[in-house]
């Protein structure tokens, strides 16, 4: 397969390439596009043959939901069960990295949530994808546009080293602004809210709307969350975490990733001025790292759990599994 691929302005996203990309959704294929977490790979959410090519392309376990994209909340009506915690959260935060879990309706094929009784929805903020959306005149599925367990792509070249060759597009918007997925909460139980993935939205924010705290889920409960059951984001190099009170690691030909400087001479590394910056490069020095052929790669532990900290922790501990 031929991947067309089209460089487009972000706040005045040209008419002909997104007109051109909404007709591939329209007709089953799929398409690359930047959202403000990372790149999505896109399909037509309510038609089961499209979402099942994204498994494919990115060889997804196929009980892994998918999170439906929406350009208004009109349409999350229709797809889902809509609750006053709900209402609360659209009204306030969307467009935002914010995935809410809700009972789906009948429409929304199990294909696309995973085999669920349950579908995971966001409005995307950022102009491409929203116009995207419009345009096809459907929700679209899309989970980050990299091959299952990679790092997710956060950049155009990332998102053309995965998937050239197995979709039909790819629309390069530029680096997204935040780095890492949405924050994901179950709110099918207003009476128990769960946080099933931390993610771009902070939870104290989240908390402090709801004026409740949002709980542990079960491993049962997460499985209704998208990318928490396997490994993910991890480089094809090993992922060593450093706490800053512990020893620094003795690795020969090791790169670094962190704020602060480990006080030890290292073969290469990125260092960022804050905690947002960190989540916002994180992937994209993986897959620099990992191509420099490095023997492993040395990520500092926040020591805040504040902000986008939960997240970009979520991201650092599971790159670093092996399971």
């Amino acid at each position: 397969m031929m991947t067309i691929t089209a460089k487009i302005n972000k706040w005045n996203p040209e008419p002909e390439i997104i007109f051109q990309a909404a007709d591939i959704i329209k007709r089953g294929g799929l398409v690359a596009f930047p959202t403000e977490t990372v790149y999505g790979l896109g399909a037509d959410a309510l038609n089961p043959e499209a979402v099942k090519k994204i498994y494919e392309a990115k060889g997804r376990p196929s009980d892994n939901p998918l999170i439906l994209h929406v350009a208004n909340i009109n349409q999350v009506r229709e797809l889902v069960y809509v609750n006053d915690v709900a209402e609360i959260l659209m009204e306030k935060f969307w467009p935002a990295p914010l995935t809410l879990v809700m009972k789906a309706r009948d429409v929304v094929p199990l294909r696309t949530r995973g085999g669920l009784d349950t579908a995971a929805i966001r409005m995307p903020d950022n102009p491409i994808a929203l116009a995207l959306i419009e345009a096809a005149g459907t929700p679209i599925a899309a989970p980050s546009a990299n091959i299952s367990g990679r790092p997710s792509p956060t950049d155009f070249e990332s998102v053309f080293n995965d998937m050239n060759g197995k979709i039909e597009m790819i629309i390069d918007g530029g680096a997204v602004e935040v780095g890492i997925e949405s924050t994901v909460i179950d709110i099918t139980n207003p009476e128990k809210i769960l946080m099933l993935r931390p993610g771009g939205m902070p939870r104290e924010i989240l908390e402090a709307t709801l004026k409740t705290h949002l709980e542990v889920p079960d491993l049962q409960s997460k499985k209704r969350s998208p990318g928490t059951r396997y490994r993910h984001y991890a480089p094809n190099i090993p992922v060593i975490i450093w706490k800053r009170q512990e020893k620094f690691p003795d690795f020969d030909n090791a790169a670094y990733i962190g704020i602060h400087e480990p006080g030890l001479k290292i073969s290469s590394s990125i260092l960022f001025d804050d905690i947002k910056n960190f989540a916002r490069g994180l992937f994209a020095a993986f897959r620099k790292f990992e191509k420099e052929n490095f023997s492993c790669v040395i990520v500092e532990w926040p020591q805040d759990n504040s902000g986008i900290s939960e997240g970009l922790k979520d991201r650092i501990l599971r790159s670093a599994s092996r399971k």
